[in-house]
């Protein structure tokens, strides 16, 4: 059983745990498509953030790149923080009625969601 000094010649990307999935865990497989082909949804949440409230925009189809570069976008024009996780949009405090009149200026069918 010997290996030469060059490496194995079995591939080196082979992983002894990884039964399933795509080579890279972190690409999503979701089209990149335009605003006028989303439908998103916008709504306040208090739940699990110790009572501090977060406008929750879900349901977009944007590559990470882009989700991020829009978060940006809708932070600054609501002057707070916030951020981008798997495809929804998280902006601290009660925005839900700004964020829905930006997002219909950028194309987007949004719709307010929730109480």
């Amino acid at each position: 059983m010997g290996k030469n000094k060059a490496g194995n010649s079995s591939g080196s990307d082979r992983h002894a745990y990884r039964e399933f999935g795509p080579a890279d865990p972190m690409a999503r497989g979701v089209p990149d498509r335009p605003p006028n082909q989303q439908t998103v949804r916008v709504q306040v949440s208090r739940k699990g953030r110790g009572g501090k409230t977060v406008t929750i925009v879900n349901g977009f189809q944007h590559s990470p790149d882009q989700l991020t570069a829009l978060a940006k976008q809708l932070k600054a024009q609501c002057g707070t923080g916030g951020t981008a996780k798997d495809d929804t949009i998280e902006i601290q405090g009660d925005h839900a009625q700004k964020l829905v009149e930006l997002l219909v200026a950028k194309g987007y069918q949004a719709k307010r969601s929730g109480g």
